[in-house]
């Protein structure tokens, strides 16, 4: 490969269609696309500070280095990239791509980063930012830290460990999702979605996992949440008091306790419920309900 050093880039693609390089302690300042329609690059403890450095480009190993933010909308429809060590400070990188591998990566400014991509790993990443992951598939994600609302939405395939997200609105629109060992906290989490599971986990959630199919709660904790599981079918097994409930679809609810169970059977069929606790045993059998228009128990 041809080394570069210490260089100083300007100007519209600068080295546009670019193969087989290794650029270390560089600066790619004013002009877009520096980078775009390359290949095979090896770029370590470089410096990018204008917009659209990679895109259309593949096979790229990113190490110690640093997307300013006005490096925006930094690496779209580009394949096989490798980052490690780095910060992106700009927003809207990752768009329409594919194979993306990040290790020990900041992101400060994640605003719609990693959206419409495919096979994304992420390991020690933490990123700040609204609309995360929007549209993607494929990601396996370990020692994970989000603060940011309205993330993974519409994701298919997801697997998160070891993970704390402050988000609201986390997990919509989505299809096969497990998260173990992990914390979340955020409204209305996981609705509209299918196939979703968390396992040794501590969330907190207002009306959280409603319309959801086939949702599976194993071991987990839930704090201040209240009209859960409404229009869900479920799996649920908590080691703590669930403040209320809400007309789930079917399945089984265990918990320490339930504040208020709410069944309307002109909209759901209660008998579809089994609802367990350690304060009373089984709902059905210790109260008789009382189902009326919006029941109170």
């Amino acid at each position: 490969m041809k080394e570069i050093k210490e260089k100083m880039f300007k100007g519209e693609r600068s080295l546009f269609g670019s193969q087989d390089l290794e650029i270390s302690y560089s600066t790619f300042a004013d002009g877009e696309s520096p980078l775009k329609e390359s290949s095979n690059l090896k770029l370590k403890n470089d410096l990018f500070k204008w917009k659209y450095p990679l895109w259309y480009s593949d096979k790229v190993e990113i190490e110690n280095s640093t997307l300013f933010e006005m490096a925006r909308a930094g690496i779209w429809y580009s394949n096989d990239i490798t980052i490690k060590n780095s910060t992106i400070r700009a927003p809207k990188t990752f768009r329409r791509s594919s194979d993306i591998k990040l290790e020990n990566v900041t992101i400060p400014e994640a605003e719609e980063t990693l959206w419409n991509c495919d096979r994304i790993k992420l390991d020690n990443v933490t990123a700040k930012g609204d609309y995360f992951a929007m549209n993607s598939n494929d990601l396996d994600i370990k020692n994970f830290d989000l603060v940011g609302n309205y993330s993974f939405d519409s994701c298919k395939n997801i697997e998160i460990r070891n993970a704390k997200m402050l988000s609201k609105d986390a997990f919509w629109n989505c299809e096969d999702v497990t998260v173990y060992d992990s914390f979340i906290s955020g409204e209305y989490i996981a609705w509209n979605s299918k196939n979703i599971t968390f396992v040794n986990c501590t969330i907190e959630s207002l009306q959280g996992f409603c319309y959801v199919e086939n949702l599976k709660l194993e071991n987990c904790r839930l704090l201040n949440t209240n009209l859960a599981f409404e229009y869900s079918t479920v799996e649920v097994d908590v080691s703590t008091k669930i403040e209320s409930i809400k007309n789930p679809l079917g399945g089984t609810i265990k918990a320490k306790a339930i504040g208020e169970v709410i069944m309307d059977e002109k909209e759901i069929d209660p008998e579809k419920t089994e609802i367990i606790t350690a304060d009373k045993g089984n709902f059905k059998e210790e109260i008789e309900l009382d189902i009326l228009e919006g029941v109170k128990v």
